[in-house]
């Protein structure tokens, strides 16, 4: 019987439990949910990977041009410091917003009543649907 089974009769039933470990079907069929990222995100993290990488090697290039002279550790850090606006850190602030502020515009959209978005990244997924597909009950895939 399966998990939270339930006998409908009044009878009884007699079993007898083997564990098998991870082969069961139910434990084989229960995998770790996947992290749903937009592919704008996934390429806006790339991007500040490879500014700060870009950030750092100039610090070092800044420090190897003077000579390493003095405390050169502390003269990088100082240049990662005044750097640090390579990165754009309102960028992600900025693009969060217009999720919402699309999310909400999908919400209150009077040609399209009843529809909710539970999902920040519905807004720039939809200009990337390649195949819409539903099953019976109107479940879009």
């Amino acid at each position: 019987m399966w998990a939270n089974t339930v006998l409908a009769s009044s009878g009884y039933c007699l079993g007898m439990i083997v564990y098998t470990g991870i082969e069961t079907r139910a434990q084989m069929n229960s995998k770790q949910p996947l992290t749903k990222v937009g592919k704008l995100d996934l390429e806006i993290n790339r991007m500040s990977k490879f500014l700060f990488l870009f950030m750092v090697l100039l610090s070092l290039g800044i420090v190897a041009l003077s000579g390493f002279k003095g405390n050169y550790l502390i003269n990088f850090f100082r240049f990662v410091l005044l750097l640090c606006a390579i990165i754009p850190i309102s960028l992600r602030v900025n693009l969060d917003l217009g999720k919402v502020y699309y999310c909400f515009g999908i919400y209150g959209d009077k040609e399209i009543p009843g529809t909710i978005p539970r999902n920040s990244t519905i807004p720039e997924e939809l200009g990337r649907v390649q195949f819409l597909l539903t099953d019976k009950t109107g479940t879009l895939t």
